[in-house]
């Protein structure tokens, strides 16, 4: 497909992107719909749980069947779904429990989770684009650090009642900043009337704690520890993660490309670091008054 508003975009980049989803529950559906719509066609999809009776009608990838005799396990399923939408599809479901931190691993279950801490380091190798989309907090932690040591792309959506934050994790540059704090290659991408900040200098999810994270679900009932949102939000949630990483993928710099910080209209409307427009850090629904914020 040749796009003729778009003529300098690159579809075969992201044909080519080998994305893994750690979660296969609401977000992770929604993702890898938006993914397939983009053109890539490499899709893992990782979960430990389930298809429960009230996910097909939220998770766009199942069905009342996947429920029945104690309901198919949701990686699998998800992936079997996405060869049925396009048989050319290269989609795994893996079978997975992510080690997290405050969760207490007996000595039986000792031997499983190195074997499952082996598997996760694999996939993230093996793969261009990591989805962060777990239902909790400290889930996501691992695959941050291995992540972040193997230098991969990290998109992460996070999901409350009527708020969510899509973000992209900084990745260090292998290059000398000796001389200067911004590598030259990325000054030179960007307008200098612009404000940014270097792709080797964003930070995590979780470069902002103080404290490491936790059990989140400890003497918490059912209700309280899924994530109650509007069904609406983890919609608009993942396809801005999804638009996210493709706007990176057309950033000269790719996975360094700077963040586009202006608050500024003149900006947005000004020439932009990729055919797709900017390219920011993160961007939050910030309540109920629907105000979007861009960072």
């Amino acid at each position: 497909m040749r796009w003729r508003l778009v003529p300098t975009l690159d579809l075969d980049v992201i044909r080519k992107t080998r994305c893994v989803l750690l979660g296969s529950g609401t977000l992770g559906c929604n993702v890898a719909r938006c993914l397939m719509g983009w053109g890539v066609r490499s899709i893992t999809m990782v979960d430990n749980g389930r298809v429960s009776y009230s996910n097909p009608v939220r998770q766009s990838l199942f069905y009342f069947e996947d429920c029945l005799d104690g309901g198919k396990f949701k990686a699998k399923a998800a992936a079997e779904s996405l060869q049925r939408i396009f048989p050319n599809m290269d989609a795994k479901g893996i079978n997975l429990a992510i080690p997290m931190p405050g969760h207490f691993v007996s000595d039986l279950e000792m031997d499983q989770t190195l074997k499952d801490v082996e598997l996760l380091e694999k996939l993230i190798v093996e793969n261009d684009v990591i989805f962060l989309l777990t239902d909790t907090r400290e889930s996501r932690w691992l695959p941050t650090i291995i992540a972040a040591y193997n230098k991969k792309l990290v998109i992460n959506a996070a999901l409350g009642f009527d708020t969510f934050l899509v973000m992209r994790h900084g990745i260090k540059s292998s290059r000398s900043t000796s001389t200067s704090l911004v590598d030259e290659s990325l000054a030179k991408s960007l307008s200098p009337k612009r404000a940014s900040v270097p792709g080797s200098q964003l930070g995590c999810y979780f470069c902002n704690d103080v404290v490491a994270p936790g059990d989140s679900t400890r003497n918490r009932t059912m209700d309280q520890q899924c994530t109650v949102t509007r069904p609406g939000i983890s919609m608009i949630a993942a396809a801005l993660a999804v638009e996210l990483m493709v706007s990176v993928l057309q950033h000269p710099d790719r996975e360094f490309a700077a963040a586009d910080t202006s608050m500024s209209d003149e900006d947005l409307s000004g020439d932009a670091t990729t055919p797709l427009g900017i390219v920011p850090h993160q961007i939050r629904e910030i309540g109920r008054a629907s105000c979007r914020e861009r960072v």
